[in-house]
Order: structure tokens, then C-alpha cells, then sequence
């Protein structure tokens, strides 16, 4: 790549068109589809829409409110809500071939959608299809239309339902992200050329894999919430891989070396490095699979396609523009910032190298201390509960938060979370209406519906509403009861089969998928990794410490979360105004990103320190040395990956905001206090033990390490190090 730049650049732009064209042609759309294979709550589901066809559509609900302490049904406000309503049934929004509209308007002034105070009603507005991001605008029409008739009576309209989702923005978390990435390149390389092309790598690469992305979506169905994932990662590997690279390639160019012989050494060491950063993470995503819960899987494999598209890039296309730029790199220097050496006897005088220094002469004590914060920070990870927060807890600036709300005070806070059951009869017709008086006065429940039958009357609904919100641990709890009381009772010496679904009930069934498969999960990603590194560093000392460190970092970053989101410290910081459980899916996915992201970092560590003791020095110099020569640019690349996860805490939606605080945690955890603080006192402590590997599996390894062969080499100007490697570890 080195020697034929110009050959890789114009390849890499014939990629990018063609991958605009398959998109153009064959992509798809990103759609939100939550399957639990197996479960109660697939079941349930698959029979709905196998037998009540026309409750397919999307619903949104319309909510109507008075001012505060007055009622609805003034002549004048209910003349205008009748008015919102004939129009909604107009044939201004029925549907078309090409576009969604109303099947039907119920009316808010009946007995059971107006509330008891009367400040608030609601209406049903049914939708002829499922809603998704393409059919919007119909809905933001129906929204626009209500509004515009209610509110110069001085009625207050709001919406949910399953029709009602706030489109994911993005753009102004990531260009934040990239603000704060180009302040910390500009403080780290001193040169305008040089901090432009870490960022322009990872637009690159953020690019490319949302092409892939959407020719994904061509053959399956992506959750729209899986751009933010490519984003968050990609932006943040992006930078901090090319970050890396060009960090060595500068250090190299200051050492003598040609441009094109520079950035071949960088591809060489660094981009080895790179390599196998990509690698644990790519290994740690895959082990989602194992989970059998598809919309997982495929949330994995969008944060893969960040880091992926990044390796290739940076081990190609980056390499042949650095070859191709030379000592221009150098050029545009920051005014009022003194230019930086990155020669090897100036590296040995920064702040990084004199923290690495103290590190090592204080190796027991900073050990115990560093060990003690963060079990005391991790241990409130055990706080945690798992479940599904609701419509409740979502900024105020949404319109389904204030419906909700709405909803919550006129008709009770179980309003928005029912329990439907659905009853499969089998011949015994009376099981619906048993269940229905089983489920009366039974503890946490506010109301129980008629049983609702389908047409052919083989299959009936039984809607259970709580007297809790969905998110509570009551309406868990009543769940329990459902499942494994109330229903297997009224079933009982009959052939009818019951199950008991919902939003509540789906999060459970995703918590148990989730706690069954964990054990194995956590082997996989544990010990594939293990043995990477085992190969990549020759030392099982090195690969235990890499695993155990950076589940205790993923540890602190839940602890944090917990006490923020669940606990709510310091909740408002966040734009919530309101604590809720975290969600299932969350730490798995955030896990699997984490163990592969904060590897980067011990990869990054290890394969400068493994080079310094390659070539001869003692495992306490080693690390001084290369502690010096690389920690400058593992704080930095922490700080910019942290900022660029911390940017997303910007966004309108609850779960981006976890994923973005639980991520940025983890990673200032990870490479400020384990990788520069914990493992270098470790590894001074353990001496030349830290190289330790059973001689039968150094032999079964594959010896794939990460810094290159140097059997042969002439040493590079050096300081304080030895200048032959001692051949039987080179």
C-alpha cells in the first residue's frame, strides 16, 4: 500500500461507487422488529396476527386535555374535539394505495375514553398498516391536523401508540463528537494536516459501513436504532485507529526514515495493532449470536460493521495517503501551540512517561489503591434491575411523554402498559371467561376487559389492566401471578392454551433468553479472546489480565449507569427527568462492545511494551518504555473516543443516552485507570512472570504476534535501550 498509493486510493473510490450503487438499487429501509423465538410473548403475537387481521394497523392515540381543573366537555371544547374527529374520518385521511391513513376514529366521549374528572379523553385512531419511518408523514399530518382545530379552544392535544415514534435524529451528537475530536488532535499533533486525517479517515469509514448497512437492510430487517450504534463506534475506532497509525508513522518520519518505508513500519507495528484491536472486537460482537434473539444479533453485527470498514481502511487506504504526504504532514502548524517532538528522547520527558515512571516505583501501593476505587465503583453494578422503562421516562419534549402522562393521571398509571392475554380455546370456549373472572380483584389489577373474540371464535383476548406503571416492579410481579397461577388455573382439564403477553411480559421473556445464554456468551467472548491474545503476546499472564481488567471496567460503567439512570444521581444532566430500570438488552449488546473496545487499548499497551522487551529490555523498562511511547496517544484516543459516546448523551432518545453514558464510562475507565494505571503496576509486581506461557501451548499457538519480525533488523536510533534483540524471543 506503501509503494502503490495512488493504485489503493483509486481503488478504495471505485469501492465507495459501487457500494453507492447496490445501495441505490438493492438497499433497504431500516425497520424495528423485536422476535423472541420460543417465548410466551412470540406466541402470542404470532396467533394475533394469524387471527385478528384487522388489529394489524398501527394505532395512535389521540388525547384531548382542558386546562388544569377544568373540563372537557364545555359545548365549546367538545365542538371542537367532534370537529377534530369528523375530520380525521374525512376522506382526507383515508388511506391510499401508496400511502397509510385512518381505518377508523373512535370516539373520545365515551364511557371508557373519558375520564372521570373530565379534563381528559382519548380517541383510537386506526391505522390500515404497520407504521414505520417511511410512513411519517401521514401521521405527523393526523398530529398537525388535530392541533390546529383543538388548540384555539384552548384544548391541549397529545399522541402515542405504537403509530407514534420520534424519528431518530442524528448528526448533532456526532459533528459534537468530531468538534471535541479535532481540539484533542490539534493538542496531540500541533498540525492542521495531521488532525485532519484521523477525521477524515473516520467519515470514510462511518460511510462505507452505513452502505453496507442498508444493503444489509435489503436482506433483512434492521432496527432503526442501529445507525447511532454505527456511528457511536465507528466515529470513535475510526479516530482512535488512525489516531495510532499516524502517531507512529510521525515518530517514525522524526527518527529518519523515508515517507514510504515510515508508513510501511507504521502498517507493520501500529497497524498489526490495529489488526488485532479489530479483532477482539469483531470476536466479542459475534458472540451475541449466541443469544438467539435476532434484533441483538443484528445490533451487534451494525457496531461491527463500524469497526470492521475502520480496519480496512486504516491498514489501506490510510497508509498510501500517509506515504503519499510525507513531511507534509508536518505542515500547517496551530498558532500559540509550541510544535511537538516525537522523537524518542522527548517522549521520555512528557507528563505520560514520568506517570509511567511512578507507576512502576510505586507499583505495590498504586496497585492495592487502584484496585480498591474500582471494586468500590463496581459493586453498584449489583443495584442494577433489569426490565423495560416506558413511555414515562422519556424527555418531556416528546409528544408520547405528555400523552402518557395524560393518560396516567385521567385513567391510572396501568393505563398505558395492559397485559393482554390471549387465549387459544382448542374447542373449550369457556376458558376466556374463566380466565376473566380469575383475573377480577386479583391483586395489582385496576380493571379486566371482556374477552374479545376473533371472527372465527376459536382464539379470544382477555386485556388485564395493572394498577402499576409497565416499568414498575408490581407489574412484573403480576405477570408472575399470571403465568404461573391465575392461567394455569383456568386452563386446567381443558385444551385451551393461554399466554400472557405485552411490554412487560416481553422483557421478561428477553431477561430469561438473556440469563440462560449469559454463561455461554461470557465463555465464548472470554475465551476466544483469551487465546488471541495468548497468540498475539505469547504470555497467558497478559491474556488472563486483559479479560479480568476490562470485565471489571464493563463493571464500573454499569455501576454508573445504574446510579444514574435507576438510582438518579445526577439524572438531570442527562435531559430525564425520570429514573427507570435499564433495559434488558442494553448489557449484553454494551458488553460485547465494550470487552472489544477496551481490548484496543490493552492491544495498543502491550504490543508497544512486548516490542520494547523483544528487543531486549527488562519487563519494568519495557514498560516505562513503552508507557512513554505510547500512553500520550492511548489518553488522547480515550479522551476522543469518551467524548465522541459522551456526545450521544445529547440525543432525544432514552436508550441512545444509556448507550452513550455506559460507553464513555467504560472507556475512560478502561484506558485512564486500568490499562495506564492497574496493568503497569501488575506487570511491574510480576516481573518477568508476566511472559509466562506452558511450553506445550506455546507450541500448539499459532505465533501470530503483533509487532513485526525483527530477525535481521537494524535497530532504529535509540535511548536507554538495548540495540540487538535477543534472538530467541525476536
Amino acid at each position: 500500500c506503501a509503494r502503490h498509493p495512488w493504485r489503493v486510493v483509486i481503488a478504495w473510490i471505485g469501492i465507495s461507487a459501487l457500494l453507492f450503487v447496490l445501495v441505490a438499487t438493492v438497499g433497504g429501509e431500516l425497520r424495528d422488529e423485536f422476535e423472541i423465538p420460543g417465548s410466551e410473548t412470540q406466541k402470542a403475537t404470532d396467533l394475533i396476527e394469524a387471527e385478528f387481521e384487522s388489529e394489524q394497523g398501527g394505532v395512535l392515540n389521540v388525547v384531548f386535555a382542558a386546562p388544569e381543573g377544568e373540563r372537557l366537555d364545555t359545548p365549546e371544547r367538545k365542538a371542537v374535539v367532534q370537529q377534530a374527529i369528523a375530520r380525521l374520518r374525512s376522506p382526507e385521511f383515508a388511506p391510499t394505495e401508496d400511502t397509510a391513513g385512518l381505518d377508523s376514529v373512535a370516539n373520545p366521549f365515551s364511557e371508557d375514553t373519558f375520564s372521570d374528572d373530565g379534563r381528559i379523553a382519548y380517541a383510537e385512531a386506526q391505522f390500515d398498516r404497520i407504521i414505520y419511518d417511511e410512513d411519517r408523514e401521514p401521521v405527523v399530518a393526523v398530529q398537525d391536523a388535530v392541533r390546529e382545530t383543538v388548540e384555539p379552544a384552548g384544548v391541549t392535544a397529545e399522541f402515542n401508540g405504537d403509530a407514534e415514534f420520534p424519528p431518530i435524529e442524528q448528526g448533532t451528537s456526532e459533528a459534537l463528537g468530531l468538534l471535541a475530536a479535532i481540539i484533542v488532535l490539534l493538542i496531540v499533533f500541533r498540525t492542521l494536516v495531521a488532525t485532519t486525517i484521523p477525521i477524515a479517515l473516520a467519515i470514510t469509514a462511518v460511510a462505507t459501513a452505513f452502505f453496507l448497512l442498508f444493503l444489509l437492510a435489503g436482506l433483512t430487517d434492521i432496527n432503526t436504532i442501529t445507525p447511532i450504534l454505527v456511528s457511536m463506534i465507528g466515529l470513535g475506532v475510526g479516530i482512535d485507529y488512525s489516531l495510532f497509525i499516524v502517531t507512529r508513522f510521525r515518530q517514525l518520519l522524526h527518527d529518519g526514515l523515508s515517507p514510504r518505508d515510515a508508513a510501511a513500519e507504521a502498517g507493520a507495528s501500529a497497524g498489526r495493532a490495529v489488526l488485532f484491536a479489530g479483532l477482539t472486537v469483531a470476536i466479542s460482537v459475534s458472540g451475541l449470536a449466541l443469544f438467539g434473539l435476532d434484533f441483538v444479533t443484528k445490533l451487534g453485527i451494525g457496531s461491527a460493521l463500524g469497526v470492521l470498514t475502520t480496519v480496512l481502511i486504516a491498514n489501506s487506504l490510510l497508509l498510501s495517503v500517509l506515504a503519499l504526504l510525507g513531511h507534509k504532514i508536518d505542515r500547517l502548524k496551530v498558532p500559540f501551540l509550541r510544535p511537538i517532538d516525537d522523537s524518542e528522547a522527548a517522549r521520555e520527558k512528557t507528563l505520560v512517561a514520568r506517570w509511567g515512571r511512578f507507576v512502576t516505583a510505586n507499583a505495590k501501593a498504586v496497585f492495592v489503591v487502584v484496585l480498591l476505587v474500582i471494586l468500590a465503583l463496581a459493586s453498584t453494578s449489583t443495584l442494577v434491575r433489569l426490565g423495560a422503562s416506558d413511555q414515562g421516562t422519556q424527555p418531556t419534549a416528546q409528544t408520547s411523554r405528555r400523552a402518557y402522562d395524560l393518560l396516567a393521571e385521567g385513567f391510572g398509571a396501568g393505563f398505558n402498559g395492559p397485559i393482554p392475554i390471549v387465549v387459544d380455546m382448542n374447542g373449550d370456549s369457556e376458558a376466556p371467561q374463566r380466565i376473566f373472572e380469575d383475573v377480577q380483584g386479583l391483586q395489582g389489577v385496576a380493571s379486566v376487559g371482556e374477552p374479545q373474540l376473533n371472527d372465527a371464535k376459536t382464539v379470544a383476548l382477555v386485556f388485564v389492566t395493572p394498577d402499576s406503571a409497565p416499568q414498575d416492579v408490581e407489574t412484573g410481579e403480576l405477570v408472575d401471578r399470571l403465568r404461573g397461577d391465575v392461567v394455569p388455573a383456568a386452563t386446567q382439564g381443558g385444551d385451551a392454551i393461554a399466554y400472557v403477553s405485552g411490554q412487560t411480559a416481553a422483557f421478561k421473556d428477553i431477561g430469561d433468553r438473556i440469563y440462560e445464554r449469559l454463561p455461554l456468551f461470557l465463555l465464548y467472548i472470554i475465551g476466544v479472546t483469551f487465546i488471541v491474545l495468548a497468540m498475539a503476546f505469547r504470555s497467558i499472564v497478559v491474556s488472563l489480565t486483559a479479560a479480568i481488567t476490562t470485565i471489571m471496567s464493563a463493571f464500573v460503567a454499569f455501576g454508573v449507569l445504574t446510579l444514574v439512570v435507576q438510582e438518579g444521581y445526577l439524572l438531570g444532566l442527562l435531559g430525564l427527568d425520570k429514573t427507570g430500570p435499564i433495559e434488558t438488552f442494553v448489557p449484553p449488546i454494551c458488553f460485547a462492545i465494550l470487552f472489544g473496545l477496551s481490548m484496543d487499548y490493552m492491544v495498543f499497551l502491550m504490543s508497544r511494551i512486548r516490542e520494547e522487551h523483544v528487543h531486549g529490555l527488562k519487563t519494568r523498562e519495557a514498560v516505562e518504555h513503552g508507557i512513554a511511547a505510547i500512553g500520550r496517544v492511548i489518553v488522547a484516543a480515550a479522551l476522543i473516543m469518551g467524548t465522541v459516546f459522551a456526545a450521544f448523551i445529547l440525543s432525544a432518545d432514552r436508550i441512545t443516552k444509556e448507550f452513550g453514558l455506559l460507553l464513555a464510562v467504560a472507556i475512560l475507565t478502561d484506558a485512564l485507570i486500568v490499562r495506564m494505571t492497574l496493568v503497569p503496576a501488575l506487570l511491574t509486581m510480576l516481573g518477568e512472570k508476566s511472559w509466562y506461557i506452558p511450553r506445550w501451548l506455546d507450541r500448539v499457538l499459532p505465533n501470530l504476534t503483533i509487532e513485526p519480525p525483527h530477525d535481521g533488523e537494524v535497530p532504529l536510533p535509540s535511548v536507554g535501550r538495548a540495540t540487538e534483540a535477543e534472538p530467541s524471543e525476536a
